[in-house]
């Protein structure tokens, strides 16, 4: 048991595990009103009913379902983001650990690095991720997550559970590999300025989360509409779906609370594993 606990891997793992607990937890509001805002944009604009923007959807959240509604979606974001996160960082290590033992990756490599490990988790944890959105738009009268799963097999078969697969995948390996290639970029320019604290981290993962939520933003509204949509349409039909009903606009709706959380929880993640391996001496 102490070997295994020993592991690099095991140790990257929990590390994740525990950035993961803790970003989940304080940030899943933001992702709440996030797939409100883009499942409710298209129905809307079909009904010719007005669009809600993100304090107006909240406020309607907390109206409705008090503040402990704005957590709403909790359950199935700490089964996908908590293993999710530990899988994607334990990966990462393992790559880097056989890849680049000896040197730093470059801007492209680590481009290559980030979007293959997001790759493994976001296809193993697929179901996790199809409930999890489809519990937040509030179109759905799941009991739970396991009643959730159950009810979508039973319906849809598996092809339920992967819905939206193709889509997930355009916009987390992209986003993780553009994260990761500016955070590392990032983090050594200000270390050669001799930061290397906390607070050089997070400043790196709020810059590179910017940059790359914004890049992937149009995937993320693709998504969200797939996986909520009855109709299961495929990617190329739900591109055109989202064109024809709100524009070039309409691939980035909601992008202010995803760019606020996706920043804010790959910043806090990337820290607090940072300071978890700095505490084990292990090389990030």
């Amino acid at each position: 048991m102490d070997s295994i606990l020993a592991s690099p891997l095991v140790k990257s793992f929990l590390a994740g595990s525990l950035s993961g607990t803790c970003s989940t937890l304080l940030f899943q509001p933001l992702d709440l009103v996030k797939t409100r805002l883009q499942s409710a944009a298209v129905a809307s604009s079909l009904a010719g009913s007005q669009k809600l923007g993100m304090m107006q959807t909240m406020n309607c959240i907390v109206r409705n379902d008090r503040v402990i509604g704005l957590w709403k979606g909790f359950q199935p974001s700490i089964y996908r983001c908590v293993p999710g996160v530990g899988m994607y960082f334990s990966s990462l290590h393992a790559l880097k650990s056989h890849f680049f033992r000896d040197a730093s990756p470059t801007a492209y490599q680590s481009l290559l690095l980030g979007a293959t490990a997001r790759t493994i988790t976001a296809t193993i944890l697929i179901p996790f991720t199809v409930v999890k959105t489809r519990i937040e738009s509030g179109n759905f009268k799941y009991t739970g997550v396991g009643n959730a799963l159950h009810s979508i097999y039973t319906l849809e078969g598996r092809h339920g559970l992967v819905s939206g697969l193709s889509a997930t995948l355009i916009r987390d390996a992209p986003f993780s590999g553009l994260y990761l290639m500016f955070y590392n970029k990032g983090k050594s320019i200000m270390t050669e300025n001799g930061n290397g604290s906390c607070t050089m981290h997070f400043i790196c993962g709020i810059g590179a989360g910017v940059c790359a939520s914004v890049l992937t933003q149009p995937a993320d509204v693709i998504k969200t509409q797939m996986q909520v949509s009855e109709n299961k349409n495929s990617l190329k039909r739900t591109v055109i779906k989202v064109y024809n009903v709100e524009g070039l606009r309409g691939f980035f709706r909601g992008l202010t609370p995803r760019v606020l959380r996706r920043t804010l929880i790959a910043a806090m993640a990337w820290t607090v594993y940072e300071e978890i391996m700095r505490c084990l001496h292990l090389k990030t």
